[in-house]
């Protein structure tokens, strides 16, 4: 990480100066810009790659809110208390408690921006509830994939006059002796750098999930996990808070995911689980409660002989998935096997027959008793399996890292004496997540929510700081 610099000066000689530079132009960095805009002030966005992706272009692009204009349409009742309380609970109070409720105040106002004020088409997905959500609060685009997303934020970035400057890399920040962010300094694929002045700057570079030797020395759990994220996933925002002393929290935080098709690298989406899926080993037997969250049972595949598992469901589930572009990929991938009867499915999929048969039967007595199984899931209410039946093979990967950077209610970073930076500010992945410190805090939805709505913030906090300085 020693191309990852501070450089502490009072003055620096640049080619342009712009009242508010955003580093990453994903998620996080296009909200902010949009917001930026909003407020009539100038704005630049640089990032490394040919056009603006990062890693919310690789989700599925949902948007939590509670109490949005969309859910009142549609009749749900939800409350950012509730939100917040569900978050709270998913991450077992681990949490900083009063910027989730915050966040959670914010969301149905972020999304309400997005489709009111810049024509992002988002909907309600609706049919069934992601694990830990208590009321339907997921709006998406409608393939209900994150580069439609990226896509509808580029367009309203062009529309609103925000500056993208593609094919820049940025390793090296200015900080003068006050700890104000004076500079940074972009790098071109020819190996050229442009030293460009600030007013304020926005960290949207998010966190540190593609650079493995702070995987190794944060998370060691995921030393076989399948990395599956953006390639910029560097660690840039940690790399510098550690120069300038910045506080720093839940780093050993991370979106695992249990379903990500094993050779194919798409990713197999939850709701065939909650919906009364299972997931089985070589054995064909269960090995935990897959519906606790993809996250964490990501660790749990990994335990597992090869470090795979199968996703067994039926065709009721397959209706149900084929709302999602990542599913309709995979069903053109070919990575899908079907089969009449269990016995076959096992033989297709290389599994032990007997164990699959047992195992899904053993699903269908919880189902008639309603009791609970032994790994404390519940089938209640759920349809047994029927034929045809489908299965996937499946490995864990590692999304994306939930820890970095503390910031206040306004995006500002904090030093490590919890007093804000001056001009710097952080959202998405680039700051510390709202998942608490491991996996099992992981709520779908939690990463989008700090992109955009941090995102947002830090965007309205830079315009008025550089406005009235």
């Amino acid at each position: 990480m020693s191309d990852i610099r501070v450089i502490r000066t009072d003055s620096v000689e640049t080619v342009a100066d712009i009242p508010v530079v955003i580093i990453g132009g994903g998620g996080t960095g296009l909200c902010a810009a949009l917001a930026v805009r909003d407020a009539g002030v100038d704005v630049l966005v640089v990032e490394r790659d040919g056009q603006p992706m990062g890693t919310t272009a690789m989700s599925t692009g949902l948007i939590p809110a509670a109490g949005s204009s969309i859910q009142r349409e549609r009749g749900i009742e939800d409350s950012p208390e509730l939100f917040a309380s569900d978050i709270a609970k998913k991450a077992k109070g681990k949490v900083d408690t009063e910027l989730v409720a915050h966040l959670a105040k914010e969301s149905a106002r972020t999304v309400d921006w997005l489709a009111e004020t810049h024509g992002l088409d988002l909907s309600l997905v609706e049919g069934f509830t992601y694990p830990g959500h208590s009321a339907l609060r997921m709006h998406g685009m409608p393939s209900r994939s994150g580069s439609e997303l990226m896509g509808a934020l580029a367009s309203a970035c062009e529309d609103a006059g925000v500056d993208i400057l593609t094919d820049s890399l940025v390793d090296t920040i200015y900080v003068d002796s006050t700890d104000r962010v004076i500079a940074i300094e972009a790098t071109r694929p020819d190996g050229e750098c442009d030293i460009i002045g600030c007013g304020a700057l926005i960290l949207a570079c998010c966190g540190f999930a593609g650079n493995q030797r702070m995987v190794s020395e944060l998370i060691p759990e995921l030393e076989h996990a399948t990395f599956h994220g953006h390639p910029g996933n560097k660690g840039h925002a940690i790399a510098w808070g550690r120069e300038l002393s910045l506080a720093m929290a839940d780093l050993s935080a991370y979106q695992g995911h249990a379903g990500l098709a094993a050779g194919y690298g798409i990713p197999i989406l939850w709701p065939l689980i909650t919906e009364g899926g299972i997931q089985v080993n070589r054995a064909g037997k269960r090995f935990a409660n897959e519906a606790a969250g993809y996250s964490e049972q990501a660790v749990e595949v990994l335990k597992q002989e090869g470090h795979v598992a199968w996703s067994v469901y039926d065709e009721s589930r397959h209706e149900v998935m084929k709302q999602f572009d990542d599913y309709q990929q995979a069903m053109s991938a070919g990575c899908l096997q079907t089969a009449d009867t269990l016995a076959e499915l096992a033989e297709k999929i290389g599994v032990d027959p007997q164990g699959l048969e047992g195992t899904v039967a053993e699903t269908h007595r919880f189902i008639e008793s309603g009791e609970p199984d032994a790994f404390g899931r519940s089938f209640a209410g759920k349809a047994p399996l029927s034929a045809p039946f489908f299965a996937v093979k499946v490995t864990g990967a590692l999304f994306h890292t939930q820890g970095g950077l503390e910031v206040d209610g306004n995006a500002r970073v904090l030093r490590s004496d919890r007093t804000p930076m001056p001009n710097l500010y952080a959202g998405g992945g680039a700051a510390r997540g709202i998942s608490g410190p491991g996996a099992d805090g992981y709520m779908a939805g939690n990463g989008l929510l700090t992109a955009t709505t941090l995102g947002r913030l830090a965007g309205e906090h830079a315009a008025s700081c550089v406005v009235t300085s």
